[in-house]
Protein backbone atom coordinates (compact mmCIF):
# COMPACT_ATOMS: atom_id res chain seq x y z
CA UNK A 1 0.00 0.00 0.00
CA UNK A 2 1.62 3.28 -1.07
CA UNK A 3 0.01 5.51 1.56
CA UNK A 4 -0.48 5.53 5.30
CA UNK A 5 -2.51 8.15 7.16
CA UNK A 6 0.72 9.83 8.25
CA UNK A 7 2.15 9.95 4.73
CA UNK A 8 -1.17 11.17 3.33
CA UNK A 9 -0.97 14.21 5.59
CA UNK A 10 1.92 15.55 3.49
CA UNK A 11 0.04 15.87 0.19
CA UNK A 12 0.14 19.41 -1.23
CA UNK A 13 2.86 20.38 1.26
CA UNK A 14 3.00 24.02 0.14
CA UNK A 15 -0.46 24.67 1.59
CA UNK A 16 0.04 27.46 4.13
CA UNK A 17 -2.26 27.04 7.12
CA UNK A 18 -2.89 29.77 9.68
CA UNK A 19 -0.13 28.84 12.12
CA UNK A 20 -0.84 32.07 14.02
CA UNK A 21 -4.04 30.44 15.33
CA UNK A 22 -2.46 27.53 17.28
CA UNK A 23 0.26 29.95 18.41
CA UNK A 24 -2.39 32.30 19.86
CA UNK A 25 -4.21 29.38 21.48
CA UNK A 26 -0.96 28.18 23.05
CA UNK A 27 -0.29 31.67 24.45
CA UNK A 28 -3.82 31.82 25.81
CA UNK A 29 -3.37 28.43 27.53
CA UNK A 30 -0.28 29.77 29.29
CA UNK A 31 -2.29 32.52 30.99
CA UNK A 32 -3.47 31.95 34.54
CA UNK A 33 -7.18 31.28 35.09
CA UNK A 34 -8.02 34.88 36.05
CA UNK A 35 -6.33 36.23 32.93
CA UNK A 36 -8.04 33.60 30.74
CA UNK A 37 -11.45 34.60 32.07
CA UNK A 38 -10.76 38.32 31.70
CA UNK A 39 -9.35 37.78 28.20
CA UNK A 40 -12.49 35.85 27.22
CA UNK A 41 -14.81 38.66 28.29
CA UNK A 42 -12.73 41.38 26.63
CA UNK A 43 -12.47 39.31 23.44
CA UNK A 44 -16.23 38.69 23.35
CA UNK A 45 -16.97 42.39 23.88
CA UNK A 46 -14.43 43.58 21.35
CA UNK A 47 -15.10 41.04 18.64
CA UNK A 48 -18.81 41.71 18.97
CA UNK A 49 -18.11 45.07 17.36
CA UNK A 50 -16.70 43.47 14.23
CA UNK A 51 -18.15 39.96 14.16
CA UNK A 52 -21.90 39.44 14.37
CA UNK A 53 -22.66 36.40 16.51
CA UNK A 54 -25.86 34.65 15.49
CA UNK A 55 -28.24 34.01 18.39
CA UNK A 56 -28.22 30.34 19.43
CA UNK A 57 -31.21 28.24 18.47
CA UNK A 58 -33.58 26.89 21.10
CA UNK A 59 -32.62 23.29 20.45
CA UNK A 60 -28.99 24.13 21.14
CA UNK A 61 -29.67 25.99 24.36
CA UNK A 62 -32.17 23.65 25.99
CA UNK A 63 -29.30 21.50 27.24
CA UNK A 64 -27.70 24.43 29.08
CA UNK A 65 -30.91 25.90 30.50
CA UNK A 66 -30.63 24.16 33.87
CA UNK A 67 -27.12 25.45 34.55
CA UNK A 68 -27.95 28.90 33.20
CA UNK A 69 -30.96 29.13 35.49
CA UNK A 70 -28.79 28.19 38.48
CA UNK A 71 -26.33 30.94 37.58
CA UNK A 72 -29.10 33.47 36.99
CA UNK A 73 -30.32 33.02 40.58
CA UNK A 74 -26.85 33.44 42.12
CA UNK A 75 -25.33 36.56 43.61
CA UNK A 76 -22.73 38.40 41.54
CA UNK A 77 -20.02 36.97 43.78
CA UNK A 78 -21.28 33.43 43.24
CA UNK A 79 -21.59 33.97 39.49
CA UNK A 80 -18.02 35.21 39.29
CA UNK A 81 -16.87 32.17 41.24
CA UNK A 82 -18.61 29.82 38.78
CA UNK A 83 -16.86 31.49 35.86
CA UNK A 84 -13.52 31.34 37.68
CA UNK A 85 -14.12 27.64 38.39
CA UNK A 86 -14.72 27.01 34.69
CA UNK A 87 -11.50 28.82 33.77
CA UNK A 88 -9.64 26.94 36.51
CA UNK A 89 -11.09 23.61 35.29
CA UNK A 90 -12.19 22.93 38.88
CA UNK A 91 -13.99 19.76 39.92
CA UNK A 92 -17.49 21.13 40.64
CA UNK A 93 -20.93 19.88 39.53
CA UNK A 94 -21.29 22.75 37.04
CA UNK A 95 -17.79 22.20 35.64
CA UNK A 96 -18.52 18.47 35.26
CA UNK A 97 -21.78 19.19 33.44
CA UNK A 98 -20.02 21.70 31.20
CA UNK A 99 -17.41 19.06 30.30
CA UNK A 100 -20.10 16.81 28.81
CA UNK A 101 -21.44 19.45 26.41
CA UNK A 102 -20.66 19.67 22.72
CA UNK A 103 -18.70 22.72 21.51
CA UNK A 104 -21.85 24.39 20.17
CA UNK A 105 -23.62 24.12 23.53
CA UNK A 106 -20.56 25.62 25.24
CA UNK A 107 -20.54 28.49 22.75
CA UNK A 108 -24.23 29.06 23.38
CA UNK A 109 -23.68 29.05 27.14
CA UNK A 110 -21.01 31.78 26.97
CA UNK A 111 -23.05 33.73 24.44
CA UNK A 112 -25.96 33.79 26.89
CA UNK A 113 -23.70 34.81 29.79
CA UNK A 114 -22.37 37.65 27.66
CA UNK A 115 -25.91 38.79 26.91
CA UNK A 116 -26.79 38.69 30.60
CA UNK A 117 -23.64 40.62 31.49
CA UNK A 118 -24.75 43.38 29.13
CA UNK A 119 -28.21 43.35 30.76
CA UNK A 120 -26.84 43.41 34.31
CA UNK A 121 -28.19 39.94 35.16
CA UNK A 122 -24.72 38.39 35.44
CA UNK A 123 -21.75 39.98 37.20
CA UNK A 124 -20.09 42.42 34.78
CA UNK A 125 -16.39 43.05 34.33
CA UNK A 126 -15.42 45.23 37.32
CA UNK A 127 -15.36 48.93 36.49
CA UNK A 128 -11.86 50.06 35.62
CA UNK A 129 -10.53 46.49 35.35
CA UNK A 130 -7.40 46.26 33.21
CA UNK A 131 -6.00 43.19 31.54
CA UNK A 132 -2.59 42.03 32.63
CA UNK A 133 0.31 42.64 30.26
CA UNK A 134 0.32 38.98 29.20
CA UNK A 135 -3.42 38.86 28.53
CA UNK A 136 -3.24 42.17 26.65
CA UNK A 137 -0.48 40.78 24.46
CA UNK A 138 -2.57 37.74 23.58
CA UNK A 139 -5.58 39.94 22.83
CA UNK A 140 -3.45 42.12 20.55
CA UNK A 141 -2.21 39.02 18.73
CA UNK A 142 -5.81 37.98 18.10
CA UNK A 143 -6.75 41.47 16.91
CA UNK A 144 -4.21 40.99 14.11
CA UNK A 145 -5.86 37.81 12.83
CA UNK A 146 -8.59 37.80 10.22
CA UNK A 147 -12.15 37.20 11.40
CA UNK A 148 -12.24 33.50 10.59
CA UNK A 149 -9.04 32.97 12.56
CA UNK A 150 -10.31 35.07 15.47
CA UNK A 151 -13.43 32.98 15.94
CA UNK A 152 -11.31 29.82 15.88
CA UNK A 153 -9.23 31.12 18.80
CA UNK A 154 -12.33 32.30 20.66
CA UNK A 155 -14.02 28.94 20.19
CA UNK A 156 -10.98 27.07 21.46
CA UNK A 157 -10.80 29.29 24.56
CA UNK A 158 -14.29 28.40 25.78
CA UNK A 159 -14.39 24.80 24.55
CA UNK A 160 -11.42 23.79 26.69
CA UNK A 161 -12.81 25.25 29.93
CA UNK A 162 -14.55 23.16 32.60
CA UNK A 163 -13.51 19.90 34.20
CA UNK A 164 -11.24 17.60 32.20
CA UNK A 165 -13.59 15.12 30.45
CA UNK A 166 -10.80 12.53 30.46
CA UNK A 167 -11.18 12.40 34.25
CA UNK A 168 -14.93 11.87 34.22
CA UNK A 169 -14.85 8.14 33.59
CA UNK A 170 -17.92 6.84 31.78
CA UNK A 171 -20.27 9.65 30.80
CA UNK A 172 -22.79 10.56 28.15
CA UNK A 173 -21.78 13.36 25.84
CA UNK A 174 -24.53 15.94 25.41
CA UNK A 175 -24.96 17.28 21.89
CA UNK A 176 -27.69 18.86 19.81
CA UNK A 177 -30.07 16.51 17.98
CA UNK A 178 -28.78 15.58 14.55
CA UNK A 179 -30.54 17.75 11.98
CA UNK A 180 -32.44 15.83 9.32
CA UNK A 181 -30.90 16.02 5.86
CA UNK A 182 -32.35 18.66 3.57
CA UNK A 183 -35.03 17.57 1.15
CA UNK A 184 -33.80 17.02 -2.38
CA UNK A 185 -35.74 20.06 -3.60
CA UNK A 186 -33.87 22.29 -1.13
CA UNK A 187 -30.39 21.18 -2.11
CA UNK A 188 -28.04 23.02 -4.41
CA UNK A 189 -25.03 21.55 -6.14
CA UNK A 190 -21.61 23.12 -5.98
CA UNK A 191 -19.32 23.68 -8.91
CA UNK A 192 -15.55 23.87 -8.51
CA UNK A 193 -13.32 25.46 -11.10
CA UNK A 194 -10.78 22.83 -12.18
CA UNK A 195 -12.41 19.88 -10.35
CA UNK A 196 -15.12 17.56 -11.68
CA UNK A 197 -14.41 14.52 -9.50
CA UNK A 198 -17.81 13.15 -8.36
CA UNK A 199 -16.57 12.09 -4.91
CA UNK A 200 -15.28 15.56 -4.07
CA UNK A 201 -18.39 17.27 -5.43
CA UNK A 202 -20.62 14.86 -3.47
CA UNK A 203 -18.60 15.51 -0.31
CA UNK A 204 -19.38 19.23 -0.57
CA UNK A 205 -23.01 18.75 -1.55
CA UNK A 206 -23.80 16.19 1.16
CA UNK A 207 -22.13 18.23 3.89
CA UNK A 208 -24.09 21.31 2.85
CA UNK A 209 -27.28 19.22 3.01
CA UNK A 210 -26.49 17.75 6.48
CA UNK A 211 -26.70 14.35 4.79
CA UNK A 212 -24.03 12.73 6.89
CA UNK A 213 -25.21 9.20 6.09
CA UNK A 214 -24.52 9.71 2.39
CA UNK A 215 -21.38 11.66 3.23
CA UNK A 216 -19.75 8.91 5.28
CA UNK A 217 -20.44 6.47 2.45
CA UNK A 218 -17.86 8.39 0.41
CA UNK A 219 -15.10 7.30 2.82
CA UNK A 220 -13.08 4.10 2.71
CA UNK A 221 -13.64 1.94 5.83
CA UNK A 222 -10.19 2.95 7.10
CA UNK A 223 -10.51 6.53 5.83
CA UNK A 224 -9.57 9.53 7.91
CA UNK A 225 -10.42 13.20 8.29
CA UNK A 226 -8.06 15.78 9.77
CA UNK A 227 -9.81 18.89 11.17
CA UNK A 228 -7.84 22.14 11.38
CA UNK A 229 -4.94 21.93 13.86
CA UNK A 230 -5.93 18.44 15.06
CA UNK A 231 -4.75 14.89 14.63
CA UNK A 232 -6.56 12.76 12.03
CA UNK A 233 -9.83 11.11 13.01
CA UNK A 234 -9.63 7.55 11.67
CA UNK A 235 -12.43 5.17 10.71
CA UNK A 236 -15.97 5.75 9.48
CA UNK A 237 -17.62 5.58 12.92
CA UNK A 238 -15.33 8.22 14.40
CA UNK A 239 -15.58 10.49 11.35
CA UNK A 240 -19.38 10.22 11.34
CA UNK A 241 -19.46 11.19 15.02
CA UNK A 242 -17.36 14.25 14.19
CA UNK A 243 -19.75 15.26 11.40
CA UNK A 244 -22.79 14.88 13.68
CA UNK A 245 -21.27 16.85 16.55
CA UNK A 246 -19.23 19.51 14.76
CA UNK A 247 -20.51 20.05 11.22
CA UNK A 248 -24.25 20.65 11.31
CA UNK A 249 -25.56 23.55 9.23
CA UNK A 250 -22.21 24.50 7.77
CA UNK A 251 -22.15 26.15 4.36
CA UNK A 252 -19.20 25.13 2.20
CA UNK A 253 -18.42 27.44 -0.72
CA UNK A 254 -15.64 25.77 -2.73
CA UNK A 255 -14.20 27.94 -5.47
CA UNK A 256 -11.39 26.26 -7.36
CA UNK A 257 -9.16 23.23 -7.25
CA UNK A 258 -6.64 20.97 -8.90
CA UNK A 259 -6.58 17.19 -9.40
CA UNK A 260 -3.43 15.13 -9.86
CA UNK A 261 -2.66 11.41 -10.15
CA UNK A 262 -0.74 9.88 -7.26
CA UNK A 263 0.97 6.50 -6.76
CA UNK A 264 -0.77 3.17 -7.43
CA UNK A 265 -4.00 4.57 -8.80
CA UNK A 266 -4.63 7.07 -6.00
CA UNK A 267 -5.73 10.62 -6.81
CA UNK A 268 -4.93 13.76 -4.86
CA UNK A 269 -7.17 16.80 -5.11
CA UNK A 270 -6.88 20.20 -3.49
CA UNK A 271 -9.83 22.58 -3.28
CA UNK A 272 -9.89 26.09 -1.82
CA UNK A 273 -12.88 28.19 -0.84
CA UNK A 274 -14.80 29.44 2.17
CA UNK A 275 -16.90 28.04 5.00
CA UNK A 276 -19.70 29.85 6.81
CA UNK A 277 -20.80 28.62 10.22
CA UNK A 278 -24.26 28.92 11.81
CA UNK A 279 -22.70 30.85 14.68
CA UNK A 280 -21.32 33.67 12.56
CA UNK A 281 -23.45 33.40 9.43
CA UNK A 282 -22.72 34.92 6.06
CA UNK A 283 -20.86 37.81 7.67
CA UNK A 284 -17.74 35.69 8.18
CA UNK A 285 -16.32 33.38 5.54
CA UNK A 286 -13.42 31.28 6.80
CA UNK A 287 -10.74 30.77 4.15
CA UNK A 288 -10.27 27.01 3.85
CA UNK A 289 -8.52 24.31 1.86
CA UNK A 290 -9.52 20.67 1.53
CA UNK A 291 -6.78 18.22 0.60
CA UNK A 292 -8.27 14.92 -0.58
CA UNK A 293 -6.52 11.62 -1.22
CA UNK A 294 -8.83 9.16 -3.00
CA UNK A 295 -8.08 5.45 -3.29
CA UNK A 296 -8.30 3.60 -6.64
CA UNK A 297 -12.00 2.90 -5.95
CA UNK A 298 -12.69 6.63 -5.71
CA UNK A 299 -13.28 6.51 -1.93
CA UNK A 300 -11.82 9.08 0.46
CA UNK A 301 -8.77 7.59 2.15
CA UNK A 302 -7.84 10.93 3.69
CA UNK A 303 -9.04 14.51 3.72
CA UNK A 304 -7.34 17.38 5.56
CA UNK A 305 -9.24 20.57 6.28
CA UNK A 306 -6.95 23.57 6.59
CA UNK A 307 -7.72 27.07 7.87
CA UNK A 308 -5.62 29.14 5.50
CA UNK A 309 -3.03 31.70 6.49
CA UNK A 310 -4.46 34.49 4.35
CA UNK A 311 -7.05 35.16 1.62
CA UNK A 312 -4.33 35.03 -1.03
CA UNK A 313 -3.83 31.34 -0.17
CA UNK A 314 -7.17 30.66 -1.86
CA UNK A 315 -5.23 30.89 -5.13
CA UNK A 316 -2.40 28.62 -4.00
CA UNK A 317 -3.04 25.27 -5.68
CA UNK A 318 0.57 24.28 -6.31
CA UNK A 319 1.99 21.11 -4.84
Amino acid sequence: MPFTIDSARSIFPKTLSADAVPAAIARFNQLNAEDQLAWTWFAYLEMGNTITVAAPGAARMQFAEGVLEQIRKMTFEEQTQVMCDLANRTDTPICRTYATWSPNIKLGFWYQLGEWMAQGIVAPIPSGYELSANASAVLQAVRELDQGQQITVLRSAVVDMGFDPNKLGDYTKVAEPVVAPKEASQRTQVTIEGVTNPTVLSYMDNLNANDFGALIGLFAPDGALQPPFQRPIVGRDAVLRFFNEECQNLKLIPERGVSEPAEDGYTQIKVTGKVQTPWFGAAVGMNMAWRFLLNPDGKIFFVAIDLLASPKELLNLVR
